[in-house]
């Protein structure tokens, strides 16, 4: 795959959707790359899929511009757009054969029978579904029916593929795995890919860039590791993955002051007097006795007791009652410290550079 040229697949600028009272998108600018795996994140009601929407043309913007490959789509429907999509519930023909399925896009088109059942050929084998051209839907496993829906999808040469929570109806073993083929898929055709999901760990493990939205707002866009390492406020922080939220207010460029009065270390980014969160992820710490704390890391430790300790074989997660909050620490299984117990006192500490902090 080559990189991204220069006009966007997808470009948004200033893209609000309203249905009566309700802002369901408000004023977002995105540019999406040609060739990028770019998904979208937000739980529930965070506008993500009526994005993606007005992207296939399914709705429209009450204001701003939408271009794809450089031309304005207005109110283009679905079928005038370069675009197609795959949807969580797959909407497949039941009554039709896998190859049928696969090739309707093409017929309705009125393309030659010798270049549809050559395209339809080569994308079923693409999915990995030669030798079940004949079977009808209910013949086929989840992941199977997922597979018919994207050779569907992409025989038409889309030039951008939209998917809304297509892994979501699959269990978690299957959705691990078509994970791993939606990317390779990606890969070897170089289409961009627009991907709608609620699940952190799969845009995570999938993307090129993720952009978490919110009520309506982006909030942050990037690849996973900024995401998940420099979240731009409070809510990317306790969305992406695990962490702890620390609140205090900052004293200065290098001081923050925690509810209980205590003060440690960090870069803080903001004026005085402002209230943050330190957002510290449980891998990022460092568990042991306070004797154990290094004189380098004094100004940024906690001493609490603990109160839970869980074994998941790689590591062991430790719950830590600090004063007026608890504290996740994952520490490997073999660690240079011996086994906490509940009711331990134990110390926590971090390395500067890993607490993140964040404003609301």
């Amino acid at each position: 795959m080559g990189g991204p040229s220069v006009t966007a697949a997808v470009e948004l600028s200033g893209v609000t959707k309203r249905f009566g009272d309700v802002v369901a998108v408000d004023n977002i600018d995105l540019a999406i790359a040609d060739g990028e795996f770019f998904a979208m994140l937000g739980p529930s009601g965070c506008g993500k899929t009526t994005t993606l929407r007005m992207i296939a043309g399914l709705e429209f913007p009450t204001e701003g511009s939408l271009q794809i490959f450089g031309d304005e789509m207005g109110t283009l429907p679905p079928n005038r757009r370069p675009v197609n999509t795959v949807f969580q519930n797959y909407a497949l023909f039941p009554h039709m054969s896998v190859r049928e399925n696969v090739s309707f896009g093409l017929r309705m088109q009125g393309m030659s029978k010798s270049e549809t059942a050559s395209r339809t050929s080569t994308l079923i084998e693409l999915v990995q579904l030669g030798g079940m051209e004949k079977r009808k839907p209910d013949q086929l496993s989840g992941g199977q029916q997922q597979r018919v829906a994207l050779a569907r999808a992409l025989v038409n040469e889309p030039k951008v593929l939209l998917l809304d929570e297509p892994l979501g109806a699959l269990d978690l073993k299957l959705r691990q795995e078509m994970q791993d083929e939606l990317k390779t898929l990606q890969r070897e055709l170089g289409v961009s890919f627009v991907f709608v999901t609620h699940d952190q760990e799969e845009a995570l493990t999938m993307s090129d860039r993720i952009a978490v939205m919110h009520e309506g707002r982006l909030l942050q866009v990037g690849s996973a590791e900024e995401i998940y390492e420099r979240p731009s406020n409070r809510f990317v922080a306790d969305f992406i993955g695990q962490t702890n939220l620390i609140d205090g207010t900052v004293a200065d460029r290098d001081t923050i002051v925690l509810a209980n009065g205590s003060k440690v270390a960090a870069t803080t980014g903001h004026v005085a007097g402002t209230s943050v969160a330190m957002s510290l992820r449980p891998e990022a710490m460092h568990i042991g006795r306070p004797e154990d704390i290094p004189a380098t890391h004094a100004t940024s430790s906690l001493t609490g007791t603990v109160t839970e300790v869980n074994y998941l074989g790689v590591a062991l997660v430790y719950r830590i009652a600090v004063d007026w909050i608890e504290l996740e620490v994952r520490a490997p299984t073999v660690s240079e410290v011996d086994r906490l117990k509940p009711g331990e006192t134990a110390s926590v500490w971090w390395a500067r550079e890993t607490a993140q902090v964040v404003a609301d």
